[in-house]
């Protein structure tokens, strides 16, 4: 629900907007771009693969690479040394694959969410991005719209501007159009003075709507020339990117503090220091687990852009990780729940009586009846002169299809005066003047109320009036009043009271609901989710809309905005424990609305697409702006922006959101118990006095596997069946510990006895290399049935394999060509320390690999039977 601000109207006439031009054409707009370049300052870069690659080779994993390979080159093994820095190159090659895709997931985001402008081409209004604004364009600019380009304000109508960007001033200040006969005269403005012509860069509209002819942008423009660098996505940390990072931090010290005591008593007891050094670094590339960072950055930037592709667009990627958490949604009515395609379909005229009624029908041919033109009229005459709003185009069209031949339509009159809407009276007024200066026509519409306010009905009058508003409430639909008065004279009232209105009659506009929206809202309720729908309309029409949508059952349900104003903050708490609908509500009331459900220890998604309504979009744990019809301060403020308005797409965001967070635990569970095996198998064997099983190179080999397995193929599994047929996750527990953890540890742990116990058995039968290959064998068919047995943690490996995920295939194809050339490749097999394997060693490798995670799925079904968390 878009409010205009409460600020009391100017009562000097003001200049309104009209068509002052075509604006620029398509290719002198692109001329300009290709001669001025983007409207856009320094910042906010993408990473280039050179900065990548830096930050690459700063990696731990990547220097304990570079320092074995440094190490077999320094004492003449030529063939492995190379056979490592080589590994080298392929990492990198994978790292900036990776980055590459994640930065440009990240680069199309900045793209799609950088700020819009409103501007006439061609003659026609179109939106566009801002860095595509040139020299010349004419903007339009409304209450709420951040200002893409200095400008000279060619029309505006009640325009204030905050430009504490610029100035440190946070009072609004008074804009006005540049004068006609010589614009150049007000070129010199600065920032910052009132009642100026020009406006900035970066500034915000917080009143009025203004056409403006753009003079400077980018670097040339006012904020250019300070050097102020606009913001782009946050890259501030998230909670579980904290913990990941924690996580980490702690394996890495233990790494160290491991990996040196391994080397002094293998140095000591043995006395071959070069095997000691190659067995640390081994053991710690073994037990660093560098593929954490790696997903916490891949997994919600890939799953942004997702998003993106289903029509929401990610502001902060944060939010991603709050989305699959959500138990309340609140939605606006207009717009989310309904189509905002509004239409005229009841009207009610003669006067407070009421007495002239009419259903009108879709695209019927019969004349309007008399009684109503008035009615018509005068709702046009209260509208804006050339309207955006879909409620007052249904205006302007109504007069177009039934009053073009009639003296009621007045394109030569000059409107002097507005009123603007706002919470203290739900009607707008507007004043005009006839080209022969007679008497002046004022003409009001708004909600019910306010309008029989403004007319001074008693009693009486006021309910058989708002009996019809009752009845046609009822069918669903928004209801406006209309009313006339006439004015003498230039010293206009200080507000819309002081003016002597004739109550007209009623119109009646029907928005339908969305199809799909009962189908998502039944969806958000099988996920434990409850819907609240918020709208500034009449209470009997939101219910009627809330009943359309499936929502409400009861007036239990339904919290207005006068008994919201009643109650306490504790006393609105408790309310809200049942509440699924809130009518006659302002702007400012949807912030208490959000402390209370957040008190109850809701996680809350809100939406908006007002100035008033980003400070609730701010307290909500996920603030939700209208990329139509929402302003460019309630955009800045939300976390996630809808492209299409549509509330389906919310609940789509929601389900994908339990998509990445399921996906990003099962990576994460994946990566601590592959690296449990590979770990114990870097050390045990030296410490039980056996040949070593894994030397560095046989650490980078196996990264090969994991890093595309946790980083692609887990990214890519669709989501489990149930994934909205489950209450939200507590966003409180961590995401990686307690169950999950133990889990994860008890995997690994089923891996490494499996391919202990087939080196302990090869050891003594095979000869060294063989057994090594043997082991070896049995540990990569381990790691892929972990893959397997972790792409759900409670459907078991059968199961799994029907869902479709070619990404993950294709990773567990690649592992088994990588084996079997290292197995049987002579080149890879002498590197690598191997021998090949006969046909029926091989087949028993891989069946103790498979059999390592196989008691696993004993585990799975015992919490299928008590319904486990995944």
């Amino acid at each position: 629900m878009t409010t205009t601000s409460p600020t009391t109207p100017a009562t000097a006439p003001t200049t309104t907007p009209t068509r002052t031009g075509a604006g620029l054409s398509a290719k002198d707009a692109a001329q300009r771009l290709a001669e001025d370049g983007p409207n856009a300052l320094p910042g906010g870069q993408q990473r280039s693969l050179l900065s990548i690659a830096l930050d690459t080779v700063r990696e731990p994993m990547f220097l304990l690479l570079l320092a074995a390979g440094t190490l077999y080159m320094a004492f003449g093994d030529l063939q492995e040394g190379l056979t490592l820095f080589g590994f080298v190159v392929i990492t990198l090659g994978l790292t900036l694959y990776q980055e590459g895709k994640t930065e440009r997931a990240i680069e199309a985001l900045r793209d799609l969410t950088s700020p819009r402008a409103l501007v006439i081409r061609d003659g026609a209004p179109q939106r566009i991005a801002g860095r595509d604004v040139v020299r010349g364009d004419l903007l339009q600019l409304s209450e709420g719209d951040r200002v893409p380009a200095d400008a000279l304000l060619v029309s505006a109508d009640g325009v204030q501007a905050d430009e504490s960007l610029l100035t440190g001033e946070p009072v609004p200040v008074s804009k006005r159009a540049a004068l006609a006969a010589n614009p150049q005269a007000d070129d010199t403005a600065r920032p910052g003075g009132d009642d100026l012509p020009t406006v900035y860069a970066g500034t915000l509209i917080v009143q009025g709507h203004a056409l403006a002819r753009v003079v400077a942008t980018g670097a040339r423009s006012e904020i250019g020339r300070i050097g102020t660098a606009l913001g782009t996505l946050d890259n501030e940390r998230s909670p579980l990117q904290k913990q990941t990072a924690q996580l980490v931090r702690n394996l890495a010290l233990l790494a160290l503090a491991l990996s040196l005591a391994l080397v002094l008593v293998h140095g000591l007891v043995r006395g071959d220091w070069l095997q000691a050094l190659l067995a640390g670094i081994a053991l710690a590339m073994a037990m660093l687990p560098e593929e954490y960072p790696v997903v916490m950055t891949v997994f919600p930037a890939l799953g942004a852009r997702r998003l993106s592709k289903e029509g929401v667009l990610t502001r902060r990627i944060n939010a991603i990780e709050t989305l699959g958490a959500t138990t309340v949604l609140c939605s606006d009515k207009t717009g989310t729940l309904t189509g905002n395609r509004m239409t005229v379909t009841h009207l009610a005229a003669g006067g407070v009586a009421l007495t002239d009624r009419l259903a009108l029908e879709a695209g019927g041919e019969s004349p309007l009846p008399e009684a109503f033109h008035t009615l018509v009229e005068f709702s046009i005459l209260a509208s804006v002169v050339d309207p955006f709003d879909p409620m007052e185009k249904a205006f302007h069209q109504l007069g177009e299809r039934f009053l073009t031949d009639t003296e009621h339509l007045h394109r030569d009159w000059r409107l002097v005066q507005t009123y603007a809407l706002s919470p203290a009276l739900r009607a707008m007024s507007h004043v005009w003047a006839a080209s022969d200066g007679t008497t002046q026509t004022v003409a009001a519409k708004g909600a019910p109320e306010a309008v029989m306010d403004l007319c001074h009905l008693d009693d009486a009058q006021k309910a058989h009036v708002a009996s019809l508003v009752d009845e046609l409430a009822a069918e669903g639909l928004r209801v406006l009043a209309v009313s006339q008065g006439r004015f003498e004279g230039q010293d206009w009232p200080a507000n819309e009271h002081d003016f002597d209105f004739t109550f007209v009659g009623l119109l009646g506009l029907a928005d339908p609901v969305r199809p799909q929206v009962p189908a998502a809202i039944a969806e958000c309720r099988a996920a434990g989710i409850r819907v609240v729908m918020i709208t500034g309309d009449y209470p009997a029409t939101a219910q009627a809309i809330a009943r359309q949508a499936g929502l409400a059952e009861s007036a239990a349900e339904m919290l207005s905005g006068d008994e919201m104003a009643t109650l306490s903050d504790t006393a609105l708490r408790e309310r809200m424990a049942n509440v699924s609908v809130c009518a006659r509500i302002a702007p400012e009331q949807k912030l208490r609305i959000v402390q209370a459900l957040k008190a109850r220890g809701d996680i809350v998604a809100m939406t908006g697409d007002g100035v008033n309504d980003a400070p609730a979009l701010r307290a909500a744990h996920v603030g939700v702006a209208m990329g139509q019809r929402g302003t460019d301060v309630a955009r800045e403020s939300a976390s996630l922006v809808l492209v299409d308005d549509d509330f389906a797409a919310i609940v789509r965001a929601v389900r994908l959101g339990r998509r990445i967070f399921d996906n990003l635990r099962k990576a994460m569970s994946y990566i601590l118990a592959v690296h449990v095996p590979i770990a114990g198998m870097a050390l045990l064997p030296v410490l039980f006095g056996w040949p070593a099983l894994l030397f560095p190179m046989h650490i980078a080999l196996l990264e090969l596997i994991i890093d595309p397995a946790c980083s692609i193929a887990f990214e890519n599994e669709p989501a489990e069946s149930d994934v909205m047929q489950r209450p939200p996750r507590d966003a409180n527990a961590p995401l990686f510990g307690g169950v999950t953890l133990w889990l994860a540890l008890l995997q690994g742990l089923g891996v490494l006895a499996a391919v202990m116990g087939a080196f302990a058995w090869a050891a003594p039968r095979l000869p060294e290399a063989e057994a090594r290959a043997f082991a070896f064998a049995t540990l990569v068919v381990g790691n892929l049935a972990l893959i397997l047995s972790n792409r759900s943690a409670t459907r078991p490996v059968w199961a799994t394999l029907r869902t479709p995920n070619t990404t993950l295939w294709v990773v567990v194809v690649l592992a088994l060509a990588l084996l079997l050339a290292a197995l049987y490749v002579p080149w890879a097999v002498g590197v690598l320390r191997f021998a090949p394997l006969p046909a029926h060693e091989l087949a028993a490798a891989c069946g103790l690999g498979l059999l390592s995670v196989f008691w696993f799925e004993v585990i799975k079904g015992v919490r299928r039977t008590r319904g486990g968390s995944r």
